[in-house]
């Protein structure tokens, strides 16, 4: 028959500084930072046109907000997902 071990299946962690952190955090923080980075390095100004006018903004800015966008839009779908 099999056996039944005490081991617990939760999500993988490693210890940082005596604390439990989830892998997936850490992939988390390193995909922000690389974010952050990429916007921080495009600082040139680009044109945008939205149907009708032609905008001129800097790429820091678009590429801010297409990512507030997606932490949004991601945010809300993971959240309506988890509910179900």
């Amino acid at each position: 028959m099999a056996e039944k071990t005490s081991r617990s299946h939760g999500p993988p962690t490693l210890t940082v500084k005596g604390r439990n952190v989830r892998i997936r955090t850490i992939g988390a923080l390193v995909l922000a930072g690389l974010a952050i980075w990429f916007i921080a390095a495009n600082t040139g100004s680009v044109g945008i046109r939205l149907w009708i006018p032609t905008v001129t903004l800097p790429l820091w800015a678009v590429l801010a907000v297409t990512l507030v966008a997606g932490l949004v839009l991601g945010g809300y779908l993971f959240r309506r997902r988890a509910r179900r």
